[in-house]
């Protein structure tokens, strides 16, 4: 993502509002001094604890999650609401998406996370393919997927479900929905 820009002070905080050192994984914030910034927005409609829980301490907190290396380049790892926890492992779509996406095979993904009886939430990836594959066993092109996510990612980030789908859920401007495909995948729509 780059560097923080004048005049805001951006962190990496935990869930207390406490600065996470280099290295460690927390939530995008920004400093709010003795006033907010302009260009923040004031309130969310109608929903004053949304709108509370964007303060946090002496932040402004995002909702996105990401990595401050240890020369203050910050690394984009998700939305917070997007991170998948799996057996206490906190996954990002992004990096099963680019795992993915590398796999010939695959067109388009989009990864949220699946209920899951055992691990809670389980990694799931909705898989358009590219026009070679389309007539591929899907059974054995899942595991081939699912063999090379765990060879590009931490071995516990590899997709458990795998869905091939014609096309993914867009917005007008061509952004995947991932809140639509994980409503469907928990029973939400």
């Amino acid at each position: 993502m780059g560097k923080a820009v004048l005049p805001y002070d951006v962190q990496i905080i935990d869930e207390n509002g406490n600065i996470l050192p280099p290295g460690k994984e927390g939530e995008i914030a920004l400093r709010l001094k003795s006033t907010r910034p302009f260009c923040f927005f004031s309130e969310y409609v109608d929903n004053p604890e949304k709108t509370a829980a964007t303060v946090r301490g002496d932040f402004y907190v995002t909702g996105d999650r990401g990595v401050m290396d240890s020369d203050g380049y910050f690394w984009f790892v998700g939305r917070a609401d997007d991170v998948i926890i799996s057996s206490g492992y906190r996954i990002g779509p992004f990096e099963v998406e680019s795992a993915l996406i590398e796999h010939p095979a695959v067109a388009e993904s989009a990864v949220v996370s699946s209920p899951d009886p055992i691990r809670g939430e389980v990694v799931k990836a909705f898989v358009v393919l590219s026009a070679p594959f389309k007539s591929s066993n899907p059974e054995k092109l899942t595991l081939e997927l699912q063999d090379h996510v765990k060879k590009s990612t931490a071995p516990y980030s590899y997709p458990r479900k795998v869905e091939f789908v014609p096309e993914l859920p867009k917005t007008i401007t061509g952004k995947i929905k991932r809140n639509v495909l994980r409503d469907h995948e928990w029973g939400r729509t």
